[in-house]
Formats: structure tokens, sequence, C-alpha cells
């Protein structure tokens, strides 16, 4: 979260967010951009979509509403950073029915969600905020589904709805499609800092 260290290289040498779009390139995204935080359009109505339960995630992910916190406070929290690069991934599917390829993208994304964590962690030295797409994956079986505490609290990740960020409109201010053709599903993720 914003409120953490993050340790550096140490070496002393400048944080680029450019370079680290293009590391970012490197371990799969199709697209990376930075922008400022200022021009991200944040809507507390996501948490209505997110109360309708679409996904069943609502009240059993830890990182998800009701869980992650009030929507009023996470928007203050992601407001409190002046950039963000922001980043997305493309999977392709059998048919827009096929629901395994979309877990299987889903998956892939949040990997390379974790990657991107521990790349800005080895490298920039920052405080950050790290979001994904959907739920928090990294366990099979949420811990909130079972009532018990979050089992990698350090790791675990919220998503952009959850922080009240339309999507639709952060891919178009970063020059990138939300929907990228027939047949393929695109997540998108984001590390807000200082």
């Amino acid at each position: 979260m914003v409120g953490e260290r993050m340790p550096g290289r140490g070496d002393g040498t400048a944080f680029d967010p450019e370079a680290l779009k293009e590391d970012i390139l490197g371990l799969g995204a199709k697209a990376a951009a930075v922008i400022s935080v200022n021009s991200i359009s944040f809507d507390t109505a996501f948490r209505d979509m997110c109360a309708s339960n679409v996904c069943g995630n609502y009240g059993k992910n830890h990182m998800c509403p009701p869980n992650v916190g009030e929507i009023d406070d996470l928007i203050r929290e992601a407001k409190t950073c002046s950039r963000a690069l922001v980043y997305q991934t493309v999977g392709l599917l059998e048919d827009s029915y096929d629901f395994e390829g979309m877990m299987e993208a889903g998956k892939l994304h949040n990997d390379l969600v974790q990657k991107v964590r521990d790349l800005f962690d080895k490298t920039c030295g920052k405080k950050a905020l790290h979001l994904g797409a959907g739920g928090c994956r990294i366990c099979p079986v949420c811990a909130g589904k079972t009532g018990e505490p979050c089992r990698f609290p350090d790791r675990a990740i919220p998503s952009l709805e959850a922080y009240g960020i339309n999507v639709s409109e952060l891919a178009a201010q970063c020059g990138m499609r939300y929907i990228n053709g027939e047949n393929t599903v695109t997540y998108f993720g984001a590390v807000l800092f200082r």
C-alpha cells in the first residue's frame, strides 16, 4: 500500500518510469503508459456495481468491496500519488464463451501484476499502490471466503475498480484499447506512486 516503504537499489540511480514501462513490456504486457493521477477518472458508483456481486466476490475476497475499505478513503489514498504506470494484457480466446481461456488469461495477468510488484520493489525504492484486475487471486480460495485473515497481506492486490477507477476511460487516457477485438479478453493493472 502507499504507506509502506519499498526497498530501492541503493545505488543512487534515479527512478525512471519510462525505463520501468519498457521492463513491464518485456515481462509480457501488451501496452504500458505513464500518466498523471490527476487525469484519472474516479467514480464512487463503481462500488454499487461491485455490490451487485456479479462476480461472486463481494464480501468474500479481502481485496474486494466492502472488505478492501470505504470507497472515499480508497480514492483519497490513490490521489496521494502523483503518477501511474498503467499496463494491459490481452488474452486470446477460442470464442466469446471460452470461460477457461478467460480464467487462464486472468491468471497470466495476475502473475504479471506480481512480477511488476517485484520489479518495482527491487528497482524503484518509492512508495507505491499496486492495483490489478478483479479480485485478488494469489490464493486459489481467498481466506475471506472462510472468514480467515488474509494469508498474504503484503502481496494481496486490490482491483482498479475497487478504488473507483473507470478502467474504460483509463484505457483511452493511456492510448490503449479497452476492447482488443473478437475472441480476446483484456486486463489492466497499474502502479500508482509519488
